[in-house]
């Protein structure tokens, strides 16, 4: 008898145990929680904490409470200016109402697939109403601003949150990217060739001032060299001037013998002379021409 109350109580315990531990769950503070009895929602739970329910009717499904990214897939928009573009952008959300979020996607996949052609329209249209230098200046944050507004009235009938939508990557389509290319390539060339034409029309401009100060330098120094040439011959001619004056006979004797000099410095010289030419007056007379005269 006593082993059967035995047993019986363990059953109970069993039970009671399991019972216990079906009616109880606990909520970690990175998520929220909400309670479905027979598949339909009963209460929703967003703080942490232990937390109760009824065992074997209620079940509870669990969602995230942090902010989740998403990578929206690349789209390709046309801007104001009629130049398309292919954009990349991505968003981040939080489920802001599980009740809603479970009713309406039920899941984090289905919430994605949702979410893409939301952002997808979302940027078509902000794009289609400004330039593309628009997307390039500070105006770009303001955009940004807009699509996040449009994103987020259609994500909160899904019980979800858009913190934020931004553009990573905006790209002209392949198609167009050659001739974007090209474009730029010749401007770039334009550029080099206007900027080799101003270095060239620099260096021909100092070249041509360098040659000008070169022969102006040239005709100075010329001038100079002659002026002193000048003095120096005039002071030449005035020393034999003054020579010639005090000694006559010395400055004939000293003439006399720098022609002989010049005239007889080749071995080969061959003179026709008469041999009283004035010119051999001091061969044999020291005394030269005025010898000559005296005898005479």
């Amino acid at each position: 008898m006593n082993r059967n109350v035995a047993t019986i109580l363990a059953i109970i315990l069993a039970v009671l145990g399991i019972i216990g531990y079906s009616s109880v769950f606990s909520v970690h503070e990175t998520q929220q929680a909400l309670v479905l009895q027979f598949g339909n929602p009963v209460k929703t739970v967003q703080d942490s904490g232990l937390n109760f329910k009824t065992p074997f009717v209620q079940d509870v499904q669990f969602m995230e409470k942090r902010i989740l990214d998403f990578d929206a897939p690349p789209v390709e928009a046309v801007a104001a200016d009629k130049k398309r573009i292919v954009v990349d952008a991505y968003a981040r959300f939080r489920i802001s109402d599980p009740l809603k979020f479970y009713q309406t996607v039920n899941n984090e996949v289905t919430a994605r697939n949702r979410l893409a052609p939301i952002i997808n329209s979302s940027l078509r249209n902000a794009i289609g109403r400004v330039k593309l230098e628009q997307m390039l200046t500070g105006e770009r944050g303001a955009l940004m601003h807009e699509i996040r507004g449009e994103v987020n009235d259609e994500a909160l009938k899904l019980g979800i949150e858009i913190v934020d939508v931004r553009i990573k990557r905006a790209d002209l389509p392949a198609a167009n990217s050659q001739a974007v290319y090209d474009l730029m390539r010749a401007e770039r060339k334009r550029i080099a060739t206007e900027i080799r034409a101003e270095g060239a029309e620099r260096s021909q401009k100092i070249t041509a001032d360098a040659d000008r100060q070169r022969t102006i330098l040239l005709a100075n120094a010329e001038k100079s060299s002659q002026v002193t040439r000048g003095e120096g011959d005039a002071l030449r001619n005035k020393v034999f001037a003054d020579a010639y004056s005090k000694d006559p006979e010395f400055f004939a004797f000293y003439r006399t013998l720098q022609a002989y000099r010049t005239s007889m410095t080749s071995g080969d010289t061959t003179m026709v002379l008469s041999p009283t030419s004035d010119f051999f007056s001091y061969f044999g007379n020291p005394m030269g021409k005025a010898a000559k005269t005296d005898a005479q």
